[in-house]
């Protein structure tokens, strides 16, 4: 690599932040941020100088490893493929196809390679029990979008450039960077929003670091938030502000928002949300009466017992008030690579329910079981019982619910592969590991984040450092178990034009596809002055043609369509990497109703299973609110879920794994500032820490996720001297939103006592 300064996006969270990064002999001497990103304009947080301790890290695997009698040895790649292709295809034979499991973890989509190469190696393993982080997380929102847009990745995204109110509920984008919403400084941009005149509301059960900007901010009981939001529909119908705008003409079912929200009235849910009437009818108020306004709700509103319901009532309040498609409000992203119409093309635009989980029956999304449910398809015999685990880039024994079955069941499996480069709390458990390269060592492009952004840009980076000669990318592993697995389902080898298809694309790589996915997009070729011959041929197509004739889906990709004319041309890979910063593509636009992909073109704003669910909401409505206390997770800007804890500047200084506790609670229980708590479910027991802080709510308690590096047998020694306790040990995989299949993670009941006085209670 030479000498001088590099310019990149940074992976490390949803942000898309620019940096560059100063080479010299080999090494990086310093990382900052990229002042000319469009995006960023400089900005980075403190994950981006980790991209150095990540490269750098002398206990990142680079060679495939297998476990003996004696201990992890290295292996040769052709070695370990084969010896990887052999099992797996020793296991679909002996028991069926279904008795591999496979789990795709979040830093894949952060990885147009992998991203490219999952769909093969997908079909080789042929498998239907597919798990992923998405159940743990956004899975609400993609159901939401499925159910109401007719396409699961067409999210509204906050155009909070534009907008003079933002309320924000069960999120912290100052600790995520945004999430399903691409926003690096997000504190600039909330300081540009006030500036302005503008304002921010929070609604949260802890005061988050974006609580603490808040012009208001209102403490709300976990698991409570569809009775809020559904108490501010009713509102909205009660004192006529219901106005969808130019949505009026391409939305349907209003009447049956309506009766549906008639029972749930501001002083009917006071109680139980912790939310006074006044002050919910005050939210409604303003959402409504600012024209430039838009809700936008997270994790928090997504991983609880009613986080499909408050997710879609999240979209519906945006619609009812005329914020959805409009600046300021929530938009629709234009991307260079538009994923959502590539999708809808090739007839991806998403399922539901198609199949459902052999153990508990819940739903498939997407071709995915909940991750809720791996443990018990491991553990319960019969057919189709799991015998073989893949994980990609996951680490789910510490970001999926109850962590302590989980390593029961991992440690059953008859075969298990990882592809991951660290040998970590879940990798400790598989027969073999096959380690990628490093993210510097290889080229990246945003294909999803750029669907979140808060604007619309494009940018691609060039691999910083050449890989070492026996050095795989992921995709590589990937494509070539997939080819390994192919040829053994069919006997040992392949038709010659199937054989030679295989090893083009394994020669190609990802990016030839990027280009041309890139030229063929919205802002791609432009034919110059051919244009005028071309483009009435091109529009007289696309009027006589039926809808769905794949011709006229394809013309309508082109950057020809009419709808694309005035937007920016040319782009290419080497118009990418002519421009390293990336390029400015402008702002989110107005783009409906020709982006809807529902059947009949109309937004579906009342889909019956969300109907029938406020049954449930119905029930909690007329029970009792629990004294008991509830559990809540949380982020931190210098965490990525489990990714982060094996870089020193990270996770040095004051301990961030702490039991956050209420002083009321924590005099009532006994716990101290300067102790550690033990906290107890039906799931398992952790101690850690007490932090005693007003910054959450009487009756609730907060523990970070992705920490627990506290198991044997790993390969991270910074992590494990600051392991902290994994909340997935004490959270229940039993307890899903039984709508989408979400796990819960927020609003489960556990108890805590003094560490010490529960020593003593051992003892005695």
């Amino acid at each position: 690599m030479e000498n001088g300064t590099h310019l990149r996006t940074c992976h490390l969270c949803e942000a898309m932040c620019g940096v560059a990064i100063e080479v010299r002999d080999g090494q990086i001497t310093s990382i900052k941020g990229d002042d000319n990103d469009p995006l960023s304009h400089g900005h980075i947080c403190p994950k981006a100088v980790a991209l150095q301790d990540l490269h750098e890290d002398p206990e990142r695997l680079k060679r495939p490893i297998r476990r003996t009698a004696s201990g992890w040895q290295e292996m040769d790649w052709d070695e370990a493929f084969d010896y990887v292709a052999d099992n797996l295809d020793r296991v679909r034979r002996d028991h069926g196809r279904n008795a591999i499991g496979a789990y795709l973890g979040n830093p894949n989509v952060h990885n147009h390679g992998a991203m490219i190469a999952t769909l093969p190696f997908l079909r080789a393993l042929g498998t239907q029990n597919r798990f992923s982080a998405t159940s743990n997380d956004q899975l609400p929102h993609m159901l939401a979008s499925l159910e109401m847009f007719g396409h699961q990745v067409l999210f509204p995204i906050p155009d909070i450039d534009r907008t003079d109110l933002f309320i924000c509920i069960g999120a912290n984008p100052m600790a995520s960077n945004g999430s399903l919403m691409t926003v690096p400084d997000i504190r600039g941009r909330l300081k540009a929003l006030k500036q302005r005149g503008g304002k921010l509301v929070v609604i949260d059960p802890r005061r988050t670091e974006t609580g603490k900007l808040a012009d208001e901010f209102h403490f709300v009981r976990p698991g409570s938030d569809a009775l809020l939001l559904i108490a501010m529909v009713h509102c909205l119908f009660e004192e006529d502000l219901v106005n969808l705008g130019h949505a009026e003409r391409w939305t349907k079912d209003l009447d049956l928002v309506r009766l549906a929200a008639l029972p749930f009235t501001p002083e009917a849910v006071a109680s139980h949300t912790g939310i006074d009437a006044s002050t919910i009818r005050s939210l409604a108020r303003q959402l409504a009466g600012t024209p430039r306004a838009c809700l936008y709700g997270r994790i928090g509103t997504s991983t609880q017992a009613h986080g499909g319901v408050a997710t879609w009532l999240i979209y519906v309040l945006n619609i009812l008030t005329g914020k959805l498609d409009s600046v300021g409000g929530v938009m629709f992203t234009q991307p260079a690579i538009d994923m959502v119409a590539l999708g809808a093309l090739s007839g991806q635009k998403g399922h539901f329910g198609k199949r459902t989980s052999r153990v508990r029956g819940l739903p498939e999304f997407g071709g995915e079981f909940p991750s809720s449910t791996m443990a018990e398809e491991i553990l319960t015999p019969g057919e189709g019982q799991i015998r073989a685990f893949v994980t990609v880039a996951g680490n789910p024994l510490l970001s999926s619910p109850n962590g302590g079955r989980l390593e029961e069941a991992f440690s059953q499996l008859d075969f298990m592969v990882s592809v991951d480069y660290y040998l970590n709390e879940t990798t400790r458990h598989a027969d073999v590991i096959l380690p990628p390269t490093a993210a510097l060592e290889r080229s990246h492009y945003d294909l999803i984040f750029s669907m979140f952004a808060v604007r619309n840009v494009a940018k691609y980076s060039e691999a910083l450092f050449e890989p070492g000669p026996n050095a795989r990318h992921d995709w590589q592993i990937l494509l070539e178990l997939a080819h390994r697995l192919e040829k053994r389902r069919k006997g040992g080898a392949l038709p010659l034009r199937t054989e030679l298809g295989w090893r083009a694309f394994k020669k190609l790589g990802p990016d030839p596809l990027l280009d041309l996915m890139l030229r063929s997009g919205p802002y791609g070729a432009d034919l110059g002055p051919a244009r005028p011959l071309v483009q009435p041929a091109l529009d007289l197509m696309i009027d006589v043609l039926p809808d769905k004739h794949p011709l006229r889906s394809l013309a309508r990709l082109s950057p020809l369509d009419r709808r694309w004319q005035d937007l920016t041309k040319g782009l290419s890979l080497n118009a990418l990497k002519d421009s390293p910063s990336g390029v400015d593509l402008g702002p989110l636009r107005p783009c409906m109703p020709e982006r809807l992909f529902t059947r009949d073109g109309k937004i579906n704003l009342a889909p019956r299973r969300y109907l029938y669910d406020l049954d449930r909401l119905h029930t909690r409505l007329a029970s009792t609110a629990s004294e008991e206390l509830l559990l809540i997770g949380r982020r931190h800007v210098r965490s990525n879920n489990s990714w982060m804890h094996n870089s020193q500047r990270l996770v040095k200084g004051k301990d961030r794994c702490t039991l956050m506790v209420h002083p009321e609670d924590a005099s009532r229980l006994g716990l101290s500032a300067e102790g550690m708590a033990q906290v107890d479910s039906e799931a398992g027991r952790i101690q850690l820490p007490v932090e005693v802080t007003e910054d959450v709510m009487p009756g609730v308690v907060s523990i970070p996720h992705g920490w627990g590096h506290n198991r044997e047998g790993t390969g991270q020694s910074v992590a494990g001297a600051h392991p902290g306790a994994s909340i997935n040990d004490v959270i229940r995989d039993d307890q899903v939103d039984p709508l989408s299949g979400t796990s819960v993670l927020n609003g489960q009941t556990v108890s805590v006592r003094p560490w010490q006085t529960a020593q003593a209670r051992k003892s005695a």
